[in-house]
């Protein structure tokens, strides 16, 4: 029985990976190179500190990786007001999930400050009964530490808890936490690995995802 919802934030409530994606090819066009899908694999769904290094490896860049966290993310701001929007049906989900009477939750691999700037952007910050992000968590999704903390916060078993996650690395932290994980993708995720999803929904407002929530 699902007794509360948790959210990732970035490419699930927000078109932001998306964002991110531009800021990325603006990022490796300038080392003259090109942003591939494994590429940008690499740090979806992770904190800046642990993607970031894969990426400079894989990408056999010379960059100190948290310097390019720090220009792709300067990259990111930069056109983060003129593009970001809700991803479709979220609020109609979670006004379906309000009227079911759960408590919700985020659960982010971004930092706090980030997080807020985007909630309360949409005066949605105090929908939400906790809040976690990458200063919450000594280990970084795919490791399930934040999800199994969101459970904890929500006083129920990870397998009461219904996640909601659009990135492979994400799916794998909460699948590992033992919650009731359903990946949403979109196009810079579509080919990642989802295997160890419940489902794998069309959108937010999918419906196996609404039956789920049913008072």
């Amino acid at each position: 029985m699902i007794k509360a919802v948790v959210f990732d934030l970035d490419g699930l409530m927000f078109n932001t990976e998306e964002i991110f994606h531009g800021a990325g090819v603006e990022l490796m066009r300038r080392r003259g190179k090109e942003m591939t899908p494994e590429f940008f694999t690499l740090i979806m769904g992770r904190r800046a500190e642990e993607g970031y290094p894969l990426l400079v490896e894989a990408a056999e860049l010379s960059d100190d990786p948290m310097e390019l966290w720090q220009e792709s993310h300067k990259l990111f701001i930069d056109m983060l007001d003129e593009r970001l929007a809700p991803m479709p049906g979220l609020f109609d989900l979670l006004d379906h999930i309000e009227r079911s009477g759960l408590p919700k939750g985020v659960a982010t691999s971004s930092d706090r400050r980030y997080l807020r700037r985007i909630l309360t952007r949409y005066n949605i910050l105090e929908r939400f009964h906790m809040t976690l992000s990458a200063e919450d968590v000594s280990q970084g999704k795919p490791h399930p530490e934040i999800y199994l903390k969101a459970a904890e916060r929500m006083c129920i078993e990870p397998e009461e808890m219904l996640v909601l996650e659009d990135s492979h690395n994400g799916t794998k932290a909460a699948a590992a936490a033992g919650a009731h994980i359903i990946s949403v993708p979109h196009r810079y995720s579509a080919h990642q690995d989802f295997s160890l999803a419940r489902h794998v929904a069309s959108s937010l407002i999918d419906p196996h995802v609404l039956k789920l929530l049913q008072p």
